[in-house]
């Protein structure tokens, strides 16, 4: 049977708006269910018979069950209307843009951040397994093995030379050398300006085996008088190495000790302590 439907009001000057509900007959009374948005629904509310429709047998189907009276709207209103729309809509997109743009930021410093952990270099002392190399001074060469230093006098000069291995994911740049008869009992980190320009390009690949290399030549110079001496009583030598990436970041101190248990022993290498120069030293907590 068709249902009777309640008619539109007659307003001057107004607008009707049909409001249309999902209902199910029954023989007494109507059965109301809202529909959702996000495909759930209310309960269902019960509602006398003579609410909407009305019909005898039990179907389901779309009723109008009233008309919502507003009044009519001018033109002008009609363009105040949709410039709020248009702004609102603006202010979504903006904030949508911004939401975007910080995502993409943080992806960005996160890619970067992954690449430079890539290129970090970090130097080691190689293993006493490492095969032998050969270190070629101006006028001669030292044969260094694995694991081990070299130090020597000979002919008023300080050969000085370490056994290294890359154990970072970066090529290592060395760039300077800073040198220390015996130790310090709390390592601090040096400063820059006491370091030797390094007059030879050296570079240790990752996962390989390479050298550092130096020596005192000059006389006058004011640490020579103490390398002849720690180096022929056979004291703990300290030897700071500066070096960095490829592209001349991510700077690192590494401090080495040459020690021996005599004379007529050779010199261990035994890495102390890592300064980073360029990122926040791991040792200090940050606030």
């Amino acid at each position: 049977m068709s249902a009777s439907h309640p008619e539109p009001p007659q307003t001057p000057n107004c607008v009707s708006t049909k409001i249309q509900l999902i209902v199910c007959h029954t023989t007494c009374y109507v059965y109301v269910q809202f529909i959702t948005l996000a495909g759930t629904t209310r309960p269902c509310e019960r509602l006398p018979a003579a609410a909407g429709c009305q019909a005898p047998c039990a179907t389901v189907k779309v009723c109008t069950l009233a008309y919502y009276v507003r009044p009519e709207l001018t033109v002008a209103e009609w363009a105040t209307i949709a410039s709020l729309a248009t702004a609102l809509g603006t202010l979504v997109l903006a904030i949508a843009t911004f939401g975007s743009i910080r995502s993409a930021n943080r992806a960005a410093r996160i890619a970067e951040q992954a690449l430079r952990v890539n290129q970090r270099p970090l130097l080691m002392p190689s293993r006493l397994t490492d095969p032998p190399q050969k270190l070629f001074f101006r006028d001669r060469y030292v044969m260094l093995e694995g694991g081990r230093g070299a130090a020597e006098v000979e002919n008023g000069i300080v050969y000085l030379g370490i056994s290294l291995r890359g154990v970072g994911d970066g090529l290592a740049v060395l760039h300077g050398w800073r040198f220390m008869a015996g130790r310090e009992e709390v390592p601090e980190r040096p400063s820059l300006a006491e370091f030797r320009p390094q007059g030879l390009d050296i570079m240790i690949a990752p996962g390989d085996i390479g050298f550092w290399e130096g020596a005192f030549r000059d006389s006058d110079d004011p640490q020579y008088d103490e390398a002849v001496t720690a180096v022929k009583d056979g004291e703990i030598l300290t030897i700071d190495l500066l070096y960095g990436d490829n592209d001349g970041g991510q700077r690192v101190i590494s401090r080495v000790t040459l020690r021996r248990s005599g004379l007529d022993r050779p010199w261990m290498a035994v890495v102390v302590r890592h300064w980073n120069l360029d990122r926040p030293d791991p040792r200090i907590r940050q606030g």
